[in-house]
């Protein structure tokens, strides 16, 4: 392995600059959950990743990736896959139902969908033919949690022991989240999501210690929340901006202490980093 791909590491978390393609850090079998939201194809304008391939493409990219998680899942392992319901910039397309499809072929299998309503509406401009049959969007203010698993659903590794309260429980199994999204001025990311959806995915799917991925770390949310949460956190991303964000995140919001965090900035690559070099 070269140490160059590792942007930071303690004993809780670890942070690989590197491709999900490439990296070869992580072993199979070791990952117990899976917590991830992976780019969308909406032209989101990230600083080092091309969001706007064709929709055939976007697919490829998808079962490539999923199929690396797959490979580093536990035999029990659990898969929490947040992706929107469809989207319609650049075509009509049922995202959910794709992909899902996706990592079914890959071997994964399906256990249930979560909706999560973060309460977007307001935020809607694309009405289609405006009062008129002709041609209007229907749009769903909504986004998926797809749970998928690797071989059995029922989990025997790890500590056994689980810290979900009695209410949460009862709350949380019922299919139907809400809850706010997250700010992207306040984050620094174009597209991150709140420290909420990992902490439900981990405390209801995983036990304490165990291992949590994230392939594509972004501002670090998925980490955030396992150190917070007594979990240890793996996350992967190949731009080293998005992976000092991540780092701030988990010093300032997790409490982790004064890690001199220049000591672990890597300098950027010199390659071409969009996803098409990836299929």
């Amino acid at each position: 392995m070269s140490p160059k791909e590792i942007f930071f590491q303690n004993d809780n978390i670890l942070i690989i600059n590197d491709s999900v393609f490439q990296t070869k850090l992580i072993q199979p079998g070791s990952v117990d959950l899976v917590i991830t939201s992976p780019p969308y194809n909406v032209d989101i304008q990230y600083n080092s990743h091309d969001d706007k391939i064709s929709y055939g493409e976007y697919k490829e990219f998808s079962e490539k990736w999923m199929t690396c998680c797959y490979d580093w899942l536990r035999d029990d392992g659990r898969f929490c896959l947040n992706i929107p319901l469809d989207k319609n910039k650049g075509g009509q397309q049922s995202v959910g139902a794709d992909l899902t499809t996706i990592a079914k072929k890959i071997g994964y299998n399906y256990h249930s969908t979560i909706i999560w309503n973060e309460g977007n509406i307001s935020r809607r401009t694309a009405w289609g033919s405006w009062l008129s049959a002709s041609a209007p969007f229907v749009i769903a203010p909504v986004e998926l949690i797809v749970v998928l698993y690797k071989n059995g659903w029922k989990k025997t590794s790890g500590s056994l022991k689980s810290d979900i309260e009695r209410q949460d429980f009862m709350d949380w199994t019922n299919g139907l989240w809400t809850f706010s999204g997250e700010s992207k001025k306040k984050i620094g990311h174009p597209a991150p999501f709140p420290v909420e959806l990992p902490r439900r995915c981990m405390k209801l799917f995983s036990f304490v210690g165990d291992t949590v991925l994230d392939p594509f770390l972004g501002s670090g949310t998925t980490l955030v929340a396992t150190y917070l949460n007594n979990r240890k956190g793996i996350g992967i991303d190949i731009d080293s901006h998005y992976c000092k964000i991540a780092l701030d995140r988990i010093k300032q919001e997790g409490g982790m202490g004064q890690t001199n965090i220049s000591e672990y900035l890597v300098k950027p690559k010199k390659k071409n980093n969009k996803i098409q070099k990836d299929i």
